[in-house]
């Protein structure tokens, strides 16, 4: 099990890249969150086995069809206790 916390930039509010991005962790059975921020990037916090948190952070790079990522930035994250995948308010 790995922890990683992403950090994406470019066109990705109000392109349902959040909905996206929750649909295909849920798809790929990884725990965590995802909320915009108030700079205009969206965060996520991944959790679940090494395959699967590359594939989500490969997934990432790409998009929502509407959105235009132009930088995931991927760290080291602390574990939560998160069951399931869900979206987070703005912070």
């Amino acid at each position: 099990m790995i922890h990683r916390r992403l950090r994406i930039t470019g066109k990705v509010q109000n392109v349902f890249y959040r909905d996206w991005f929750t649909e295909q962790a849920q798809a790929l059975g990884i725990d965590g969150w995802v909320r915009n921020r108030a700079d205009g990037s969206v965060e996520a916090l991944v959790q679940g086995p090494g395959e699967m948190v590359e594939t989500i952070i490969a997934r990432a790079h790409q998009g929502s069809p509407a959105s235009r990522v132009e930088h995931v930035e991927v760290s080291a994250a602390p574990h939560e206790i998160v069951e399931g995948f869900m979206q987070r308010p703005t912070a």
